[in-house]
């Protein structure tokens, strides 16, 4: 009789890829996808040039524990106005604070941090250059 495997079922009853990466995406959050359900931001995953699968990442930011949406929103709270509508110091400040909550390991965060800020997103990277 065979030895069941460590990594238990084959996810989507496919690829052995799938099965080494299912508690990974688990432990992050996310989903493994079938080839053909795959959407545009997800993360496709090959093997030898054959899309086998894909990690659909959580929804809201793409990061597991929350939203930057929010994290921008309570930045915002905090420093008592929009982000647009503050100072350039307080911009400054802003970024720091989004930093140090983890805003931009989210996909795209630069360019939706410089939309709230009403900055470009060249000034969001000096704004943290700074900072460091």
């Amino acid at each position: 009789m065979a030895e069941p495997d460590p990594l238990g079922p084959d996810p989507l009853g496919q690829h052995p890829l799938l099965g080494a990466v299912a508690p990974l995406v688990e432990r992050i959050g996310a989903e493994l996808v079938e080839p053909g359900r795959l959407r545009e931001a997800d993360v496709p995953l090959v093997w030898e040039g054959e899309t086998v699968g894909g990690v659909r990442l959580s929804p809201g930011g793409e990061v597991p524990g929350g939203d930057l949406g929010a994290l921008i929103e309570e930045v915002a709270e905090g420093l008592g106005a929009p982000l647009a509508d503050l100072p350039r110091a307080e911009k400054q400040r802003a970024v720091r604070m989004l930093e140090e909550r983890g805003a931009f390991a989210y996909r795209r965060s630069a360019e939706t941090i410089a939309e709230a800020l009403g900055v470009s997103r060249f000034t969001v990277y000096n704004y943290l250059n700074r900072s460091r």
